[in-house]
């Protein structure tokens, strides 16, 4: 099989990408990738002279480019391209999401249409759903309406509702996942865990957004990685599929682990305004997966958490070079979650 994985070089994907050549040594992988501030090859040099890989510099709403690449039989597409900081969406504007998450879906979708390609898989968020009160039973499933509340969120929304009417108006083989927040190694220092990892270890504060009790579900993202590959090979064409971790944590309460596990005082938290439209709780109602096609997540949190705190302890040159990266594009913005 020959896979086009677009926005491979960041987080998830080159995460993705190392597991399925590993899994799937016979496979043939075309990594395409804008390298945005948050698309890294470095997270793929370990298999960057794997000969059954290859890497291709481009913008996914850029028709040309996704033709020449699309035409070179692919056989099937996994869309991780999005611009992903919901900061950035909210305070720098959201016209990059839209490119992205809208118009490179929709022009991923029509050279997916003209070339034939077996399957086409969209990588989404949870946050299409909106928002949960704490404190009470319900999770997010599949027949959960969309009510996104961020910029970010309501673009991935879009891009969602491309692909349903694509495969609803033309037949074609298209599966959705909605994902939970995903932690693990090569994880940008934006984000939420990694960033309060960097902050703790220099002891400064730990900023937490309001009361610092908005609910996440964590996902580990190997087996983030598992769900993908069945929904790549077993899935039905026109199905969405939720994937979460059961681990729903307050950012107080990862603040909380982080520190413990460093040995550092709960007294670098710290409270600062909220950012608007902050959803206050997600929770993922996985049992369709599991049910249809025998996924469950194996990591354990409290195994998987000290895990990642402490690959980024051991790569703090790694975080340094990105973390530079980041800023250059976000010089104001400091967390997500």
């Amino acid at each position: 099989m020959k896979l086009l994985i677009t926005g491979g070089a960041g987080f998830i994907g080159s995460n993705f990408i190392r597991y399925i050549l590993n899994k799937y040594p016979d496979y043939q992988v075309v990594n395409y990738d804008k390298l945005t501030y948050a698309g890294n090859l470095d997270n793929l040099k370990d298999i960057e002279n794997n000969s059954h890989y290859k890497f291709v510099h481009g913008d996914v709403a850029d028709e040309k480019s996704i033709d020449q690449v699309m035409k070179d039989d692919i056989d099937a597409v996994v869309n991780f391209a999005a611009e992903t900081h919901v900061d950035r969406s909210i305070h720098a504007g959201s016209r990059e999401f839209v490119l992205t998450e809208v118009l490179g879906t929709q022009t991923l979708l029509d050279a997916s249409k003209k070339y034939g390609i077996k399957k086409y898989i969209q990588i989404s968020t949870d946050e299409v759903y909106g928002s949960l009160f704490l404190n009470d039973q319900n999770l997010f499933t599949e027949e959960t309406p969309f009510a996104p509340n961020v910029p970010y969120a309501a673009c991935k929304a879009g891009g969602d509702m491309l692909c349903r009417a694509y495969n609803k108006t033309y037949g074609m083989n298209i599966v959705v996942s909605h994902c939970s927040n995903n932690y693990g190694p090569y994880q940008y220092p934006e984000k939420l865990i990694p960033y309060l990892v960097c902050l703790a270890l220099r002891n400064e504060p730990l900023p937490l957004y309001g009361d610092g009790l908005y609910v996440r579900d964590w996902l580990y993202v190997e087996d983030h990685c598992e769900a993908i590959d069945l929904i790549l090979h077993l899935g039905k064409s026109g199905k969405v599929y939720n994937i979460g971790g059961n681990n729903e944590k307050s950012n107080l309460e990862i603040a909380k682990i982080i520190l413990r596990t460093l040995d550092k005082p709960e007294a670098l938290i710290t409270f600062v305004t909220d950012r608007p439209g902050h959803d206050r709780r997600y929770g993922i109602d996985s049992s369709k997966l599991q049910n249809e096609l025998g996924w469950k997540p194996k990591y354990n949190f409290d195994t998987a958490i000290k895990n990642t705190i402490e690959w980024y302890v051991n790569r703090q040159d790694w975080v340094e070079k990105v973390r530079q990266r980041c800023q250059e594009f976000n010089p104001h913005i400091k967390i997500n979650a």
